[in-house]
């Protein structure tokens, strides 16, 4: 029996045996192509949901406008989210493995955190980034969070400027409550009192203690770097 290794076989790896790592060669393509116009199409969805919450039933034709961006970005989320389960060739599995893009597909004012997916992309494939890798992470969590900021002052108004015995009645005391919540600051004087309100609070203020703990982190660790670097190059005394 000879000890030689098998030679490697010419046949694509199947779909149960293939690294989640490395997606298949046409659906690396669709990815690629469809990136930088998803990311595009999720900032015209935010703005044609603050076209539609911020307009007001007396502008017409404002609001339709602003919900046929809506309804029009949306569509082309759920076709690339049907394309890219085609091509993965995953089956259901592939609401498991890409459990985020299924979240982002079910909760649409998730989608423009695809713009820091697109900004991370973009440098990982410069052969020298221009950013460290600290201020990559605190750049990252501060687009994010001015993104999650904006989509939660814009539901909380939405949900909350209606509502019986509600504080907050313009967008403007939405935005001061989203700052205050994505800061874990909480200062009271802004409360959500509808349910949906609460839960896009509850939700604010989890993804608030995670960006808060990456910049502070990020940036704790960047200033023990120099200053560890300052005293290596610093020569001996005596």
């Amino acid at each position: 029996m000879s000890d030689r290794p098998d030679p490697p076989s010419d046949r694509p790896a199947s779909p149960e045996h293939r690294s989640p790592a490395a997606p298949p060669p046409r659906l690396a393509r669709w990815e690629e192509r469809a990136e930088v116009p998803l990311a595009v199409a999720s900032l015209v969805f935010l703005a044609g949901y603050a076209i539609h919450v911020l307009a007001g039933r007396d502008r017409a034709p404002w609001p339709d406008v602003g919900l046929g961006l809506v309804y029009g970005t949306w569509a082309l989320f759920v076709v690339d989210y049907a394309v890219r389960l085609r091509l993965s060739g995953l089956g259901h599995r592939f609401v498991r493995t890409h459990w985020l893009d299924t979240l982002v597909l079910v909760m649409p004012l998730l989608r423009p955190l695809r713009v820091v997916k697109v900004y991370s992309a973009v440098q990982q494939r410069r052969a020298a980034p221009r950013l460290s890798l600290y201020a990559r992470v605190m750049s990252y969590a501060g687009l994010s969070a001015v993104l999650l900021g904006v989509s939660a002052a814009l539901t909380v108004y939405h949900v909350e400027h209606t509502a019986p015995g509600a504080d907050i009645r313009t967008f403007g005391d939405a935005a001061w409550w989203a700052c205050a919540t994505l800061t874990t600051v909480g200062y009271g004087d802004a409360v959500p009192v509808t349910p949906e309100g609460r839960i896009v609070a509850t939700g604010l203020m989890v993804c608030g203690l995670a960006l808060l703990g990456a910049v502070t982190g990020s940036f704790s660790s960047w200033l023990l770097q120099v200053f560890r670097r300052e005293d290596e190059e610093r020569p001996p005394v005596g």
